[in-house]
C-alpha cells in the first residue's frame, strides 16, 4: 500500500513538467512572432529567449529533484 502511494506521489510530482513544457513552447512562439515583426532585433531576442528557456527548464527540474529527496 505504501509503495502504491509513493508511485502516485511520484506521478503527481512529475506533472509539474507539463507547465515547464508549455512555458518553453510559449517562449519560442513569442520569439518567432517577435522576429517576424522586427527582424533587426533577432540576436537580442534570441538571447532573451535562451534565458527564458533556461529559467523555465530550471523551474521544471526542481519538482523531480524534490521528488527524489522525498523518497
Amino acid at each position: 500500500m505504501l509503495a502504491a502511494a509513493k508511485y502516485i506521489g511520484a506521478g503527481l510530482a512529475c506533472s509539474g513538467l507539463i507547465g515547464a513544457g508549455a512555458g518553453i513552447g510559449l517562449i519560442f512562439a513569442s520569439l518567432i512572432t517577435s522576429t517576424a515583426r522586427n527582424p533587426q532585433l533577432r540576436g537580442q531576442l534570441f538571447s532573451y529567449a535562451i534565458l527564458g528557456f533556461a529559467l523555465a527548464e530550471a523551474t521544471g527540474q526542481f519538482r523531480p529533484s524534490i521528488l527524489y529527496n522525498i523518497n
